[in-house]
């Protein structure tokens, strides 16, 4: 299926696996990369050098296309670019909108540039300075999101730029990507679906927990860093939302160390980090060290299998998931799936009126 995302990227099908903090390691990033998807390799959780020798990894593991989400308020975001820029990565993907200065650098080294947007205004702005395509997650999405739901901000968003949009936010399946690909939108990316699937390195205990939620399980919170944050509620968040303002700093400073530790990053960076967060919010001290160190409340969950001690980042789609498939089982399903929706299609439609190559 050639979409204008295939033709931008070189990925043999429209679907991104999005760059999931402790999840789309390079394991996961190769196996749907193998797959024919465009993985996306999340670097906010490693270091400079990790990241680096990650990128290595999924080069020695596959030769399929593949990117790095940043963060582009990090303090080292331009080194991070540079990193990409030097491996040859394809795809740089941003959690945010990136400067016009990094857009023009990547681009000028060939790099294709892609930021995750939540808002119309967000995708014209960052068109209006080269980006070549943009990830428009509706509010069905998981970990930080916005209010506006993917069906309403999908096609706004298709009507205002001339890039390529991809759509996030509630997608798991074949039927999905048609239903994106009608409103306009030239692919789908999915998070907590490629989460779920054998190639993730989340412990298989936390996947049961997202096996068993049901919709009603998923939460939107801002008790965790004062942003509204789609995650799966757990002892952590009720905790949270429970806990008064003296107690919650307590936390913050106590899993902001560990974080530290691991990042390598100084109190001066991540007191930085988590103000660059706020985006004019009135947020406590509390919840500006939570957001500078959030990764550490999902390492919990994602690599120490803690359920009780972290945070889950969800879309609510976990509730209809029901398997762990590989990645090239999921991809396969949903490219199938799709072609079988669309053959549908065809015959309710009448055979003059659409064929199989959609002209």
């Amino acid at each position: 299926m050639r979409t204008a995302l295939t033709e931008l990227t070189g990925v043999r099908h429209p679907i991104v696996q999005t760059g999931m903090g402790w999840v789309a390691g390079p394991r996961l990033v190769s196996a749907a990369a193998r797959a024919g998807a465009l993985g996306i390799l999340a670097s906010a959780t490693m270091t400079t050098d990790l990241l680096r020798e990650a990128v290595r990894e999924v080069k020695s593991r596959t030769d399929a296309p593949f990117g790095v989400n940043l963060r582009a308020d990090a303090s080292d975001a331009r080194d991070r670019v540079r990193i990409i820029i030097d491996e040859g990565v394809k795809v740089a993907s941003f959690a945010l909108a990136p400067s016009r200065e990094l857009i023009a650098e990547l681009k000028d080294a060939g790099v294709v540039v892609i930021p995750s947007i939540g808002a119309r205004r967000h995708a014209e702005k960052v068109a209006a300075w080269g980006a070549d395509a943009v990830i428009v997650q509706g509010g069905e999405g998981g970990g930080h999101t916005g209010d506006v739901a993917t069906t309403v901000l999908l096609p706004q968003v298709v009507d205002a730029v001339d890039i390529p949009v991809i759509a996030a936010g509630g997608f798991h399946d074949g039927r999905g990507l048609v239903a994106a690909l009608a409103y306009g939108a030239a692919g789908i990316a999915m998070g907590t679906r490629f989460l779920l699937t054998s190639d993730s390195t989340v412990p298989d205990a936390v996947k049961a927990r997202y096996l068993a939620a049901t919709v009603k399980d998923i939460t939107l919170t801002t008790a965790v860093d004062g942003l509204p944050h789609r995650m799966l509620r757990t002892e952590l968040v009720d905790a949270l939302e429970r806990a008064g303002r003296t107690r919650a700093l307590a936390q913050a400073v106590r899993r902001a160390a560990g974080f530290k530790k691991i990042s390598g990053l100084s109190w001066p960076q991540m007191i930085r980090d988590g103000l660059a967060m706020k985006h004019g919010k009135d947020l406590s001290w509390s919840q500006v060290l939570l957001a500078a160190n959030t990764p550490m409340l999902l390492r919990a969950s994602m690599v120490e299998g803690r359920a009780d001690l972290g945070v889950m980042a969800s879309g609510q789609v976990a509730g209809l998931i029901e398997d762990v498939p590989s990645c090239e089982e999921l991809v396969a399903r949903v490219m199938t799936e799709a072609a079988r929706v669309l053959g549908a299609l065809q015959i309710a439609g009448g055979a003059d009126k659409v064929s199989p190559s959609g002209d």
